[in-house]
């Protein structure tokens, strides 16, 4: 008798020829959603969303109890800003649930044990504003978190969320952007080299509105950030961006979900990463889903990584299904690859030095996606912080 798992609710389906036995999900779309954590069978690493993950060094946060509550000790707002507003409200909020439902364990188990969620308002009408919302000191004691941010519509403005420090938390983060808004949500993790991070973003898109999602993962030992927007009406946009550096022993995850469900809706998605290190490695998955009621969509998914030395590993995975021929554009890229050897040759007969001119390569490579920030000071932190990884390049 085989001992091979069956597959969960979130990788099974009825069979077409008459539901006598369950066949495996093959579209990102048909993914099951819930958030009862029971109705997650536990993860083996087979499963297609798991099988890239190390998740023997996350059990806890996967299937374990969470302390959900609030953190108040734990958060920073960098200043008061016109536009913004911050506060705590019960899992009973009609915010939550918004945007989407969780479709792995560990996102519904953050879901179960959250006590109260934290909501960001926005509804100022300054591109350039920015509101920082800073975590640090959460500790080794398995979290769980929910935030949920509301643009309002017509809303302008940029969140940036702070990660640092010590941490094992498993959280959700719900983002919905009103009818002609157009905000950026940054999220930085920076943490301890020990700290193990599992989010889940779910965004809905409104008409004629754009969401500017960005994604930048420097420190962690375990670190999974999982964007799934929906561009749910017409005219709906996304930019979703991605900055990954793994250094050894690090496993720097993100499995991006872009759903086209109405027409006329445009997503450019594009993520970088750098590898060095014995053990690095990151791992990038891009679903694009244009469905039949998405006429006059334009998609492009790109992801590119650098290696920097042996024994690093870096996959990447773009996937597109198109349901509707009737679209202005879609197609999908990926690439790893070492060192330019022209581009080191340039700068090196124009007498620079080899370590230099692997630094330069290296700071340019990754400062296409930090550029599209929009904040000029969170621009020059995370430069600064990938100058720092870049020490022992």
């Amino acid at each position: 008798m085989s001992n091979v798992a069956p597959p969960s609710q979130a990788e099974q389906k009825p069979h077409t020829d008459g539901g006598w036995h369950n066949v495996p999900v093959q579209t990102r779309s048909e993914r099951f959603g819930s958030v009862d954590v029971a109705d997650f069978v536990e993860p083996t690493g087979r499963e297609v969303d798991w099988k890239l993950t190390p998740i023997r060094l996350i059990g806890d946060l996967i299937s374990g109890e969470l302390d959900g509550s609030p953190f108040d000790d734990a958060l920073t707002v960098a200043q008061p800003v016109d536009g913004f507003a911050l506060s705590w409200i019960d899992r009973t909020d009609v915010r939550i649930g918004s945007a989407g439902l969780p479709e792995d364990k560990a996102s519904a188990n953050a879901w179960s044990h959250f006590d109260q969620a934290l909501a960001i308002d926005i509804t100022g009408k300054q591109p350039s504003s920015e509101y920082v919302v800073s975590r640090s000191g959460l500790g080794t004691v398995a979290r769980a978190a929910h935030t949920v941010i509301t643009a309002a519509p017509n809303s302008r403005g940029i969140v940036v969320l702070e990660n640092s420090g010590d941490a094992r938390i498993a959280e959700n983060v719900e983002i919905v952007v009103g009818e002609g808004a157009s905000v950026t949500v940054v999220t930085v993790q920076q943490w301890n080299d020990s700290a193990a991070h599992l989010a889940s973003h779910f965004a809905q898109v409104g008409r004629d509105a754009t969401l500017r999602h960005i994604v930048v993962s420097l420190g962690g030992g375990v670190v999974r950030v999982n964007p799934s927007i929906h561009l749910s009406s017409p005219g709906s946009a996304t930019e979703a961006y991605g900055l990954y550096f793994a250094d050894a022993g690090q496993h720097l995850e993100q499995q991006v979900y872009i759903d086209h469900e109405a027409e006329n809706s445009r997503s450019r998605v594009k993520y970088k990463g750098a590898l060095q290190g014995e053990g690095a490695h990151s791992v990038w998955i891009g679903d694009v889903l244009i469905r039949q009621s998405a006429d006059g969509t334009d998609s492009y998914e790109e992801n590119r990584n650098l290696v920097l030395s042996e024994g690093t590993r870096a996959d990447s995975i773009p996937n597109l299904e198109i349901e509707t021929g009737n679209i202005v554009g879609a197609g999908h890229a990926s690439s790893t690859g070492r060192f330019d050897d022209e581009q080191l040759f340039y700068l090196q007969s124009r007498g620079i030095s080899e370590e230099e001119a692997r630094r330069l390569v290296v700071r340019g490579f990754l400062a296409e996606i930090i550029q599209q920030i929009g904040s000029a000071d969170v621009e020059e932190r995370l430069t600064r912080a990938v100058e720092a990884e870049l020490t022992v390049v």
